[in-house]
């Protein structure tokens, strides 16, 4: 009897059990490490793993090199129009994702309006906050064809872009709508002329304005045919009574969004991890039809087996699930559908204010990337 326990007790001896596989992670080690769990509670493995020897006891080295970023990093447009922009960035990890995302809103630049001369505003909107309107207003022109206005710089025609805005309603008249488009481009500079405490006895000497044009800015080819104007003609500025008033110059010059959110090139730029939608089990027939119905967003669907009439549930748009984690709620659901994020594929949206196209975005964002890259390495040797 003792000598038959004995041999029991031998046969889950811890060295019977297989050996660790090397070169290659265990299933749910490559879970942990290339997906977020999506947990009725909560989301677990959330972290990333940098550490280069997290896995050096399986012959795994998890370093980050240059000929494996290489091989796995892609960029997949999924959808491209006039103002907005979707495509996948895949193989890289969340910090180079947002790094990306922070230089399209901070540091690509645009033209906006930064100083307004107010020669007449009869409105009941004040000075500061029209003027704050009026930066707003995105502008259709390409900024890499400007340069930056600094203190020790005179506004020319290569830094400086004038508008002009005079718009009255006469007495006896309904109230009228001022918009965007009544921003007329001014491409020979500024029309105000400055004053003086000391004016100069000689009347034929051209009069000194808030600008200093060597050349008009329609003889720039690249105006010729593109004029300066606002980007959507709609944008309300204000709204005027009878017998009130606006006369105004508005000079547009370059700038970031780190140094005012007038300069942003987006209306906003974000990112998603890819959604991953796992069946653990067959779901059939009134399973599947609770399911599909459990999920807002229309992720699963229903295929006809064609066998006594049975259906299954089947994953269609893992796309579209936004991880509201309603399809793993009751009992045992958690057993039959697990969510997953994927770690090193992101969802890039894009949304232009129209200053630039998306496309264009995103090819200067990567050079502006590539070029803060470079000064790190610069100063790092």
């Amino acid at each position: 009897m003792a000598e038959g326990a004995g041999e029991e007790k031998k046969k889950f001896s811890i060295w019977d059990l297989p050996d660790v596989p090397m070169g290659q992670l265990l299933p749910h080690l490559e879970l942990q490490r290339s997906r977020v769990s999506c947990n009725k509670d909560a989301p677990i493995h959330t972290e990333s793993i940098q550490y280069s020897g997290a896995y050096a006891s399986m012959g795994i080295n998890n370093s980050s090199r240059l000929d494996r970023f290489s091989n796995n990093f892609r960029v997949e447009v999924v959808r491209l129009n006039e103002d907005d922009m979707e495509f996948d960035m895949i193989g890289i990890d969340a910090a180079i994702a947002n790094s990306f995302r922070r230089i399209l809103i901070a540091e690509l630049p645009t033209m906006a309006i930064e100083k307004v001369f107010i020669a007449n505003n009869t409105s009941i909107i004040q000075d500061e906050v029209l003027a704050h309107r009026l930066g707003l207003v995105p502008i259709h022109v390409d900024p890499r064809l400007f340069y930056y206005l600094s203190e020790n710089d005179q506004p020319n025609e290569k830094n400086t872009i004038v508008f002009k805005l005079h718009v009255q309603c006469k007495r006896g008249s309904p109230r009228i709508t001022v918009k965007s488009d009544a921003l007329k481009w001014l491409p020979n500079g500024s029309e105000l002329v400055k004053e003086t405490r000391n004016a100069a006895s000689d009347s034929s000497s051209k009069p000194e304005t808030y600008t200093y044009f060597s050349c008009s800015q329609e003889t720039i080819p690249e105006f010729v045919k593109n004029l300066i104007i606002p980007k959507y003609p709609d944008i309300i500025i204000a709204k005027l009574g009878p017998g009130r008033e606006i006369e105004l110059e508005a000079h547009a010059v370059k700038g970031i969004g780190k140094t005012h959110a007038k300069w942003s090139p987006v209306a906003t730029a974000w990112y998603r991890m890819l959604p991953e939608v796992v069946l653990l089990e067959d779901i059939e027939d009134d399973l599947a039809e609770e399911l599909k119905s459990k999920c807002p967003v229309n992720v699963f669907d229903i295929e006809d087996l064609g066998k006594a009439r049975r259906r299954r549930a089947t994953v269609a748009r893992p796309r579209a699930c936004t991880l509201c984690r309603e399809c793993i709620k009751g009992d045992d659901w958690e057993k039959r559908v697990a969510l997953h994020r994927v770690k090193d594929h992101f969802i890039f949206t894009i949304e232009s204010t129209g200053a630039l196209p998306p496309e264009v975005l995103f090819t200067e964002a990567m050079k502006i990337l590539e070029d803060e890259c470079e000064r790190v390495i610069t100063e790092l040797s």
